[in-house]
């Protein structure tokens, strides 16, 4: 009845198709609950390139999967009907028209009712995405994890690229600011108050050091309670993690989240109205060992695992 990811002993995990945990691909989102897509784009980064390749390694590094959460006992495919249904077709020699296309692509993929799961990709791509989701869900919650917040007006003077979409979300009136929360927060800045402009707006903003040596499941519990019903959107930023565990990334820092923190933060949306996902900025080519690809698969596979209507198996 629903699409199940290539078994291990089906074909080698090192064999089979080269989607999102090696599930069935499709050509459009008709039909499906939850689609996977790729945005293979890095022309929106401002330093070490090689964002465009994310997708493909995520999905290479998700072969390794298993279909069941053994933890959580979330059974995704037996509830859901999910499948890859491949890249967004970007113009790489212009960002503005890329972000043109992505939100038309996004429309279509609503427009048939999925969720959309995307695999970045710098991070650019979440304000066309947003746009689009406001179209079908109108302003919409965002939990935000990332090192940066990703507010500046401008980066070379151009007003659209990876250190602007949430400002641009909150001009164009995407969000609810007071149900904005940005997570893991850290580094250097230009000023004392680089972090307090989005205070401002209404934003909620938790630096990674609130988080060192803490469990994140306390604050997701707060969370959840203040975002209630109301629709909310993920963004995943690689960087949030610290870069021992996750080197493979364009604007690395110190000091940054442990992957048990990133599952409890992913884990702790379940019960929300989660309308989409994204997990964005894996550099395959700063990733030799394949890790920091490992984990972004991972957690992509955990969003799909708290989306509404995933049945849980004892």
């Amino acid at each position: 009845m629903y699409n199940q990811p290539l078994g291990g002993n089906e074909m080698p995990r090192f064999g089979g198709p080269v989607t999102f945990m090696r599930l069935p691909a499709a050509e459009t989102a008709e039909g499906l609950d939850a689609a996977f897509i790729g945005i293979p784009m890095d022309i929106g980064a401002s330093h070490r390139p090689g964002t465009r390749f994310g997708p493909r390694q995520i999905r290479a590094e998700s072969a390794m999967m298993r279909p069941y959460n053994m933890w959580t006992k979330a059974a995704p495919f037996d509830g859901l009907q999910v499948a890859d249904i491949g890249d967004v077709p970007i113009n790489t020699f212009d960002l503005k028209d890329a972000v043109e296309r992505i939100t038309a692509f996004y429309d279509n993929v609503l427009e048939a009712g999925a969720t959309p799961m995307t695999m970045g990709g710098d991070h650019t791509l979440t304000y066309p995405i947003l746009r689009s989701i406001r179209k079908k869900h109108g302003p919409v919650a965002l939990i935000h994890v990332d090192a940066h917040a990703d507010i500046n007006d401008h980066m070379f003077g151009e007003t659209i690229a990876h250190g602007t979409p949430f400002r641009r979300a909150y001009e164009d009136g995407l969000l609810v600011p007071e149900k904005v929360y940005q997570i893991g927060l850290r580094g250097t800045g230009y000023g004392a108050d680089d972090f307090d402009i989005a205070r401002q707006w209404g934003f909620t903003v938790i630096h990674a050091e609130e988080l060192w040596y803490k469990s994140a499941a306390p604050l997701m519990e707060k969370i959840r309670a203040e975002i209630g019903d109301t629709p909310v959107y993920l963004t995943y930023d690689i960087d949030s993690l610290d870069p021992a565990c996750a080197p493979g990334t364009g604007t690395v820092e110190m000091g940054g989240l442990m992957t048990s923190q990133a599952l409890e933060i992913v884990r702790g949306c379940k019960g929300l109205n989660l309308v989409g996902c994204d997990l964005v900025e894996v550099s395959p080519p700063y990733d030799p060992s394949g890790n920091t690809a490992t984990i972004a698969a991972n957690l992509l596979y955990e969003m799909l695992c708290v989306l509404p209507g995933v049945p849980y198996r004892d």
